[in-house]
């Protein structure tokens, strides 16, 4: 062998560690080529075993079909002019995005325990980019749960907006809400290494993150406590976005460009630490 090929100099001595090239890095088509196909083998999961879809089926429309017509008797909630229904849709679409990724990180505690995750380490993919391409992943399961809960959406005649800029808002907000809480969770699968303590923390987090948001009351309802908790809390953003963008008299409390940049920052500061996290899993 060479000694380019090799790592080492003609004189017998190791070639100092060279610092990966730019396209190695976030938003070049290196990094990129590197994570999508993450997200595909995602896809292919799904196309291979769509009972899963069926499955997540029920819990939105027990919300839906139940929930939503009993607190729609209860006039004194202030929807913003529109029907409960209409008002509770967007946020049980978050809270079902919530309830896929939160336990996302598990698949990495199996994947650690199968061997998959060492492959991935030995791999000159960068951490990022296989982080990046789970939260990929949790989007697609995220569009799925999309797709279901507009079908429920339209047969309860919930009024939707349908032009293409909506939808595709819809589509963004839905990948960022999932791409934010999918990383924390592999964040607390890096930390807590064991299925059982990552199913423990992972309920302890889905109803403080879900009742202290506004997926199914506005938070001027709330105490005054509960306001602030709710204010720092990246899903009360996931579902102002999605309210806005879904219903067709809909309107954002925030303002939508503020929606989507907190979901975008705040998942990029956990990609990033997530990446610095991911290869202690294996520890």
């Amino acid at each position: 062998m060479r000694p380019q090929e090799s790592g080492e100099l003609p004189g017998g001595s190791a070639e100092p560690a060279r610092p990966l090239p730019f396209r190695w890095f976030p938003g070049s088509p290196g990094f990129i080529r590197k994570t999508v196909p993450l997200a595909e083998m995602e896809i292919w999961k799904l196309r291979h075993d769509p009972t899963e879809l069926v499955s997540r089926v029920v819990q939105p429309a027990l919300w839906l079909l139940v929930f939503g017509p009993i607190f729609g008797r209860v006039h004194g909630i202030p929807t913003g002019g529109v029907r409960y229904l209409d008002f509770m849709a967007p946020g049980i679409l978050a809270q079902s995005v919530l309830f896929i990724a939160i336990f996302y990180g598990i698949a990495i505690i199996w994947e650690r325990d199968l061997g998959i995750v060492h492959k991935f380490l030995a791999s000159p993919t960068p951490r990022a980019a296989l982080v990046l391409g789970k939260a990929l992943s949790a989007g697609v399961r995220g569009l799925s749960q999309a797709v279901i809960i507009y079908v429920i959406a339209i047969l309860l005649g919930v009024g939707l907006n349908w032009r293409l800029s909506a939808l595709l808002g819809v589509l963004a907000a839905v990948l960022l809400g999932a791409a934010f809480f999918s990383t924390l969770s592999l964040i607390v699968a890096c930390l807590v290494k064991t299925r059982e303590r990552f199913m423990g923390i992972g309920q302890l987090l889905t109803m403080p993150l879900f009742f202290a948001s506004n997926a199914i009351y506005p938070i001027s309802l709330m105490p005054g406590w509960l306001r602030v908790i709710a204010r720092v809390n990246p899903l009360t953003y996931e579902v102002d976005a999605l309210r806005s963008l879904m219903l067709a008299g809909g309107g954002s409390v925030y303002g939508l460009g503020l929606d989507l940049g907190v979901l975008l920052a705040a998942t990029a500061l956990l990609v990033a630490l997530a990446a610095r996290l991911y290869p202690t899993v294996v520890r």
